[in-house]
């Protein structure tokens, strides 16, 4: 049986932030042809969006990239989450913090941020554009296709035949 490789993205409500990256990276997955090696979800750590679908203007930006997630709906981080996935990454430090909190100790490793993996950005968090305008939202899609293309090549890295 081939070796699978799970990954939660995670931001605060689950409609904007990882979403998007949860999107950008199933089409990354799915161009590198390891859509079924490879399996992504994403979660929030507040209750606040549960069952919603992303926020509108995220749709509509990573859709005029191509990218597609009218099918994904927001969700709370649950513990065996932490059990479940090989990574999960954090949109940002104050998030990364509360996953550290619920996450039992031997999952504590699977903490990471999702930056970590960029290339040419050289900031370490996905500034969260629910406030802001458009380009907010634009800025977040740079950041994470950056990640997102150094995150696939750690994980096909990774995994085995």
């Amino acid at each position: 049986m081939e070796q699978r490789f799970h990954v939660l993205f995670v931001c605060m409500g689950n409609i904007c932030r990882s979403p998007t990256a949860e999107a950008v990276f199933r089409h990354c997955v799915a161009e590198a042809g390891l859509q079924h090696r490879v399996i992504t979800d994403s979660a929030g750590t507040h209750d606040y969006h549960v069952g919603d679908p992303p926020d509108e203007r995220a749709q509509r930006a990573a859709r005029a990239r191509g990218y597609d997630m009218s099918d994904l709906r927001g969700r709370q981080v649950s513990r065996e989450d932490f059990a479940r996935f090989e990574l999960v990454l954090a949109m940002d430090e104050h998030n990364l913090r509360l996953l550290a909190r619920r996450c039992p100790a031997e999952h504590a490793h699977k903490l990471r941020l999702f930056m970590e993996f960029g290339n040419h950005s050289r900031e370490p968090e996905v500034p969260d554009p629910y406030y802001g305008g458009a380009q907010g939202f634009e800025l977040v899609l740079d950041m994470i296709e950056d990640a997102a293309q150094g995150l696939l090549r750690h994980i096909q890295a990774h995994l085995t035949v």
